[in-house]
């Protein structure tokens, strides 16, 4: 399922728990355990952006506290769908 940039910036999200994430220079390896997928997170910033969703009320306060300026918000919302497509993040579960 293809999401739009506003859908995931407007989200809640984490870290899919069957994904670990290994800090590298570039920014990280995201590997999901029950797909077998890798994916590369290209900018330390991107990485900041990944490890800091499940902290976050939506996407784009994660970029907000990661040091996302508002002309990259984006290209980093971009990345979170491409990461979602992918089942490297899912939505956070809401409670109430």
């Amino acid at each position: 399922m293809e999401r739009s940039v506003e859908q995931v910036l407007s989200r809640a999200w984490r870290l899919d728990p069957q994904v670990a994430l290994r800090p590298e220079p570039f920014g990280a390896l995201a590997y999901h355990f029950g797909s077998r997928r890798l994916s590369f997170l290209k900018s330390p910033k991107l990485a900041a952006v990944v490890n800091g969703l499940a902290g976050q009320p939506d996407a784009a306060a994660a970029c907000r506290a990661a040091g996302v300026s508002d002309s990259e918000l984006a290209s980093y919302g971009r990345a979170l769908a491409a990461l979602a497509d992918r089942g490297m993040i899912c939505e956070a579960q809401q409670e109430g």
